[in-house]
């Protein structure tokens, strides 16, 4: 249920209509409090009739409200214009995944929500207006806080322009990106995960699968395709404790199912029936698109995409190499993490659930694999991507996460040596390859070898 929320939460962020809805509704609210306020109080003392306030008649009063009410439409209008034109432009020059960090970005939905917000209180207090013979009621004090939310609504159409403005610089589209990035990882591999009250690295005590296994288990297939969001394990290791039974996930977040694709497999076979299998199912979560809960190759994916966009021709490589900047910083907090086990037990050491977990050598794959082959032929990027990979692998550890760092290194020479042009860059490239590899081949913290520092 936690995680079923926090995915409907996600939804909700990325959406422009919730923070608006909720400033309207405080504008309703507000306008309420007002009036009644208004009502309350004496027409010839009282708050009506301190200087701060509007003491002008019903014609005044509506010829102010309908002043704001019609400017505020207008900047919502001119406001949603600039947002429509900021999306097509991320788009375009950053790539459609970039578009959900845009609709969320809390700036835009505050400013529109602000606007359309004025706009709804000032149409409300307008309706009680009143100067006839019979009845003559003027509510200074809404009016006033009318003049004010106009006042401050300047203010917020001030830092919209600047905001937007702000927000489709490349360079801080990929600060952000990388904070996000950083932030992903410190939750889904905090400090001192996967290891005991020592600090020593906790290993399950029978990492194997069950004899028969495979022939045994049983299939739960997904019913509709789509991308798999999230995975209650803790659903699934309460079903696989009540029922006995050993529980292997076949897919991990991010991937995407086709209708039929075995989500898990559930050892033995013949103590699964249809509604265990769908109450299984039900602790798997499939969405249209990808989200960034439980995968962090998402906001990996996200730089990457940046990064192929600059590399293209006429398009600048220094985007590229900011990119790879900030990959080579995740990686380098990620290299001093301790991954997660796949295989988990219950309290009485049994082994219940078996997850497809995101592996080292899987997510260094993620952030370099496409931008290495893109890069083959870009000296710039080239020599920038073998001193990332040496300052990440001074700081990793883990040998899986050391040995996938050589292996692009070693790729990263190849291509250097088929395709970069000038034998300067390639000797250069050379010499950066034999610094990381150095590197590569020493333990943590180790400098780099005789092969020379590069300037």
């Amino acid at each position: 249920m936690k995680i079923w929320l926090v995915g409907r939460w996600d939804d909700v962020r990325t959406s422009f209509w919730f923070v608006p809805t909720l400033m309207v509704a405080g504008a309703v609210l507000l306008s309420l409090a007002t009036i009644h306020l208004d009502k309350a109080t004496p027409s010839r003392n009282g708050l009506a009739t301190l200087g701060w306030t509007f003491t002008r008649g019903p014609e005044g009063s509506r010829a102010v409200l309908s002043t704001v009410a019609g400017s505020m439409m207008t900047i919502a209008s001119v406001t949603f214009s600039i947002t429509v034109v900021a999306l097509q432009l991320a788009s375009s020059q950053f790539g459609p995944r970039l578009l959900r960090n845009f609709m969320r970005d809390r700036g835009n939905q505050v400013a529109i929500g602000t606007f359309i917000a004025t706009f709804t209180y000032c149409l409300l207090v307008l309706r009680t207006v009143n100067g006839t013979e019979d009845e003559r009621f003027v509510p200074h004090i809404s009016v006033t806080v009318g003049l004010l939310l106009a006042l401050a609504s300047l203010g917020v159409l001030i830092y919209f322009i600047h905001h937007a403005a702000e927000s489709i610089q490349a360079e801080n589209v990929i600060a952000a990106v990388g904070r996000e990035l950083d932030r992903d990882i410190d939750r889904l591999y905090p400090k001192g995960l996967g290891r005991g009250p020592g600090g020593d690295s906790v290993t399950p005590d029978d990492p194997n699968l069950p004899d028969g296994f495979e022939a045994d288990s049983r299939a739960i297939a997904v019913e509709d395709g789509g991308h798999l969001r999230a995975i209650d394990a803790d659903r699934l290791m309460a079903l696989a404790s009540e029922r006995d039974l050993v529980l292997a996930v076949e897919r991990r977040p991010g991937k995407f199912l086709f209708p039929g694709d075995a989500l898990a497999r559930a050892w033995p076979g013949d103590r699964v029936d249809d509604e265990l299998a769908g109450a299984i199912r039900g602790a798997f979560f499939i969405g249209p698109r990808r989200t960034q809960g439980q995968d962090v190759e998402f906001v990996v994916d996200q730089l990457v995409e940046i990064a192929l966009r600059a590399l293209d021709p006429g398009n600048d490589p220094f985007t590229a190499i900011g990119c790879l900047d900030r990959l080579g910083a995740a990686l380098c907090k990620l290299a001093g993490r301790t991954f997660p086990s796949r295989f988990r037990h219950d309290e009485a050491g049994r082994l219940r659930v078996v997850t497809d977990a995101s592996t080292p050598s899987g997510i260094v794959d993620a952030a370099f694999n496409q931008i290495r082959q893109a890069s083959r032929s870009d000296a710039a990027v080239t020599l920038r991507l073998l001193e990332v990979l040496a300052e990440v692998g001074r700081r990793a550890r883990d040998p899986g996460f050391r040995e996938a760092l050589r292996r692009h290194a070693d790729a990263v020479d190849r291509g250097a040596t088929e395709a970069l042009a000038d034998p300067l860059d390639r000797e250069e490239a050379k010499l950066r390859h034999r610094n990381a590899i150095a590197i590569l081949g020493a333990g943590p913290g180790s400098g780099p070898a005789t092969a020379g520092t590069p300037t």
